[in-house]
């Protein structure tokens, strides 16, 4: 560097590197040599307590023991966790509903849910319940403290030698912890967590709790937990008075109850029974004279399901009982129902019939119905037309193409939006990308003009496919989600029901135009009550007021064109000679489905006939299967001839008739019609509980209580209900709807169910 850069300071500015370094080095080596001193003092102080020999072994095996066990204590610290999660002594009641349906009239017409009883004490349960349970799933069951290591040892070897899982080696604890918070999944986290769930319950319980706990929360087969429900279930008596025959058979159903049980599989209930017998007989508990009597004579089952019970109607109203118990903490519950037992045979019968005298010919081999109050109360519900051979709804669960039924929804949105049944429209269509819409005779269109009325009648596909362009599909669709049909898509061929919808949403959507424009979502549930008598719910006093979902005009003017599809179109066999009869026909394409959509003044039904595989039936059109099974029902669904006008139409001249000759007893003797069901000024009346109704629920809270040890309290509530509707007869001739384009065939726009 010159001289003057140190002239002006810079040596001054230059940083001392070498003066760093070395107060590093300093500062390590002294913090170093502390380290040692200080190492050395620990071991000098340490050096007088070192071990030698015995000692020392002994001194390191402790200490591994102690890192060990508490690595251990981590590891099932971490494991228990997720078991103590799912302790919840809530579960200890029930996490499941067990409901008892009533008719409109306040019969018993079935059950659904879990069959649970616990109300018999341990000390009533017979010994040879209890042997029968210990000698099969745990015969150490009073000598462990919730895992028996010796008699799962013995289970493996037995298992092992048969190369096969023979025996089982889970505990009568474990088996209630994984009954009551856990899944019957095979995982080892599953078995971690019961086998902590079981320390836990053998700490808070007693061995006789446990026991009780497990006899009363077992799952046997047939919708029954516990002994009681199972006894009552497949002896029709309770538990207190089983034979040794039906205790051993009750004993073999908690290894595998849908397996085992005998309305499931008889020979394997009695073969099951027997090895139970076995076992009473190794385990010591009876000797082998005192099981030969069970032997010679096995139990006897008792047929518990009710005649002619509505097990499609239920099936749905138990899904609505879950909706509206939830939250309330009652889950043994009693619910007033709208069903009427008679519509629902008619409705049975009007399918069944259809479907054997021309399902062959037809090919159709299923079909589905359902049929509502205009205000949304079901009364029948078919979901198929066998119950015991699928128990699948095809009334509330499928979804299937609605054809040209759900052309109601197009030219209700065009109503909406400025038309009128007499405006003109024309057979034809513009395209959609490249699909053009044809109509039935495969042509696409005429070309001419004519009233909408008429097109809706003659069931155009070219005219609704048009309107839907025209008024704007989205609007169609915001339409469908008001009347409460979920899951309608946009799509070019929208117009002619491409879509899959539920059959009771479409019957729902169909009866709110009965209802003058009123929204009639279906419902099944009157009133819910507990087991104690208590009223949960009133569908009078907790459901809002229907809203006005489509104004009253528009309501009539689409009625008035139902009308014609019954009178001068599709429909035509639909036709009732008593009273007026509306509606629409619909078939999808290929005549995959064939439905008839349709209503009088008091009851809106609606019929789907087709087949489960999707095969397509032999030209079966919606004006003809499914409009005779519609008149067919509708017939003898109504009981009196007093029946509402429709909205927008003049009274039929049956009505007319009724009405005078009403009025003219009424003038004779006022009291003789007043309360005379279906008559004017009687309705509400007749909508109040009635005594037959009263009492019968009065009986159900007593046994309830009787079973469940409840003092006697005060009688069932009593609320309004709904009255029943009466069905219509309806008649209608041969006729055609258009099949959807292949366009709108495409499987992937099809729901299976």
């Amino acid at each position: 560097m010159s001289d003057w850069f140190f002239k002006q300071g810079g040596r001054d500015k230059i940083i001392n590197w070498l003066g760093i370094d070395s107060k590093i080095d300093s500062t390590l080596a002294d913090a170093w040599a502390r380290v040692l001193d200080f190492w050395n003092a620990g071991s000098s102080f340490f050096a007088r307590f070192r071990l030698s020999g015995w000692k020392r072994l002994l001194n390191e095996a402790a200490s591994e023991a102690f890192t060990l066990g508490a690595g251990g204590l981590v590891v099932m610290y971490g494991l228990a966790i997720p078991a103590f999660i799912e302790f919840d002594e809530g579960k200890f009641l029930t996490g499941k509903y067990s409901v008892t349906f009533l008719d409109k009239n306040g019969t018993e017409i079935g059950k659904r849910g879990i069959l649970h009883n616990d109300a018999v004490p341990l000390e009533d349960i017979p010994e040879s319940v209890i042997k029968a349970t210990l000698a099969t799933e745990d015969r150490r069951f009073f000598e462990h403290y919730g895992i028996d290591v010796l008699g799962t040892f013995r289970a493996l070897v037995t298992n092992l030698q048969a190369n096969d899982v023979v025996q089982g080696g889970s505990t009568l604890t474990q088996q209630l912890a994984k009954n009551l918070f856990l899944s019957s999944e095979r995982s080892l986290q599953r078995k971690i967590k019961e086998l902590f769930l079981s320390f836990l319950l053998e700490s808070r319980f007693t061995k006789r709790e446990i026991l009780k706990l497990y006899l009363d929360r077992a799952y046997m087969g047939g919708g029954a937990f516990g002994v009681e429900a199972a006894a009552q279930f497949y002896f029709g008596k309770s538990v207190k008075d089983v034979t040794l025959a039906e205790a051993a058979l009750m004993g073999g159903l908690f290894k595998a109850p849908t397996k085992y049980a005998p309305h499931v599989n008889l020979p394997a209930s009695r073969a099951r029974t027997n090895e139970v017998l076995s076992n009473l007989v190794e385990a010591g508990f009876y000797s082998p004279g005192q099981v030969h009597q069970a032997r010679l004579h096995p139990a006897r089952i008792v047929e518990t399901r009710t005649a002619h019970s509505p097990d499609w109607f239920l099936d749905w109203a138990f899904e609505e009982v879950q909706r509206i118990a939830d939250g309330k903490n009652q889950f043994v519950v009693t619910a007033r129902t709208t069903i009427d037992l008679t519509m629902q045979k008619a409705a049975d019968e009007a399918l069944q019939s259809t479907i054997r005298q021309h399902g062959r010919s037809e090919q159709a081999k299923s079909g589905a119905l359902v049929s509502m109050d205009v205000d949304g109360a079901v009364r029948a519900v078919v979901g198929g037309l066998d119950y015991g051979e699928s128990q699948f709804n095809r009334a509330t669960a499928a979804r299937r193409q609605p054809g040209s039924s759900f052309k109601l929804y197009v030219y209700a949105a065009a109503l909406e939006n400025g038309y009128s049944p007499r405006s003109t429209v024309r057979d034809s269509s513009q395209a959609c990308g490249n699909w053009y819409p044809s109509n039935y005779d495969g042509g696409g269109g005429s070309g001419r003009s004519l009233p909408m009325g008429e097109a809706f009648a003659r069931s155009l596909n070219t005219t609704a496919a048009d309107l839907s362009f025209k008024v704007g599909r989205e609007k169609v669709i915001e339409l469908t989600k008001r009347l409460g049909v979920t899951g309608v898509k946009r799509t070019c061929s929208m117009a002619l029901g491409d879509t899959g919808i539920p059959l009771i949403e479409h019957t729902g959507a169909y009866a709110t135009y009965a209802n003058g424009g009123r929204l009639s979502k279906p419902y099944a549930v009157l009133e819910l009550f507990s087991s104690k008598g208590d009223l949960l719910y009133t569908r009078e006093r907790d459901e809002p007021q229907a809203p006005q979902v489509v104004q009253r005009r528009v309501a009539e003017q689409m009625n008035t064109m139902l009308q014609m599809v019954v009178n001068e179109g599709t429909g035509k066999r639909a036709a009732l000679d008593f009273t007026h009869a509306v509606g629409k026909t619909g078939t999808s394409s290929g005549y995959r489905d064939a439905w008839f959509m349709g209503f009088t003044g008091q009851l809106v039904t609606g019929v789907w006939i087709g087949n489960d595989d999707f095969r397509p039936m032999n030209k079966v059109t919606g004006g003809s299967l499914p409009a005779q099974t519609w008149q067919s029902f509708m017939s003898v669904a109504h009981t009196n001839m007093n029946i509402p006008t429709i909205p927008g139409l003049a009274p039929h001249p049956k009505q007319v008739e009724e009405q005078q000759r009403i009025a003219e007893a009424r003038r004779n003797d006022p009291t003789a019609v007043a309360g005379a069901p279906g008559q004017p000024g009687s309705r509400k009346s007749s909508s109040l509980m009635p005594d037959q109704t009263r009492d019968a629920l009065k009986k159900l809270a007593q046994s309830l209580r009787k079973a469940g040890g409840i003092p006697e309290t005060a009688p069932l509530p009593v609320t309004p209900g709904a009255t029943p509707a009466a069905p219509e007869p309806a008649d209608r001739r041969a006729a055609t709807t258009t099949p959807l384009n292949s366009a709108a065939a495409d499987p992937a726009r099809r729901a299976i169910p």
